[in-house]
């Protein structure tokens, strides 16, 4: 009696909730933020046209250490990540300026437009970092990544307490966590003549 008590309430509960007259629609509290400078594809598609330059570059990043804002240590090595090269276009600047407007905690986010983000080139690094991006017109550029990495951190566990006849005695052991950092690393270079090869530091 009971399964079947509760078979039919389990029935009135998807009936009404499939024949619902009104829907409660999620909230959206996404601010989306867009550059107001139209994009000019010609203009783009010009400034990415075969040349005889080349960009030759090592891409990599250091740690940061006790909360300080630059960075220093050994260097990080951006292996087989994907390097992005866009034409500094007036719409590109409008857009980077936009982007320094993100705030994740107020969930403010900028939005590329997905015909800009199309005329654009890409170089994967080997595993020193190094990339190429091989027939290139003069011309001003920017460079773009997101190099993944991690790190080992520890911190003291409390496991126990000791007491003695006159005093106590806390016991600790070492743990060890790995923390995961993503660093955005970008450039802006220029070719200034056919033939040049330009070596720049993606960091």
């Amino acid at each position: 009696m009971l399964k079947e008590v509760f078979t039919l309430v389990t029935l009135l509960y998807t009936t009404h909730f499939a024949n619902a007259q009104y829907t409660q629609p999620e909230k959206d509290d996404t601010i989306r933020l867009y550059a107001k400078t139209p994009f000019d594809s010609l203009t783009a598609k010009k400034a990415l046209a075969e040349g005889t330059g080349t960009i030759k570059g090592q891409a990599f990043t250091r740690p940061r250490f006790g909360g300080y804002p630059f960075k220093f240590g050994a260097k990080i090595l951006a292996n087989k990540i994907t390097v992005l090269l866009f034409p500094v276009t007036p719409y590109l600047l409008d857009y980077l300026q936009v982007k320094k407007k993100e705030n994740r905690k107020k969930l403010k986010y900028a939005y590329i437009d997905e015909t800009a983000f199309r005329y654009r080139l890409t170089a994967v690094t080997n595993s020193d970092g190094e990339f190429t991006f091989p027939k290139m017109k003069p011309g001003k550029y920017y460079l773009e990544a997101i190099l993944p990495w991690s790190e080992t951190k520890s911190y003291d566990a409390y496991t126990g307490t000791g007491y003695g006849m006159y005093s106590t005695v806390n016991y600790y052991e070492t743990r060890y966590y790995n923390q995961s950092h993503y660093d955005k690393l970008t450039e802006f270079v220029e070719v200034k003549a056919e033939g040049e090869v330009l070596h720049v530091k993606l960091k």
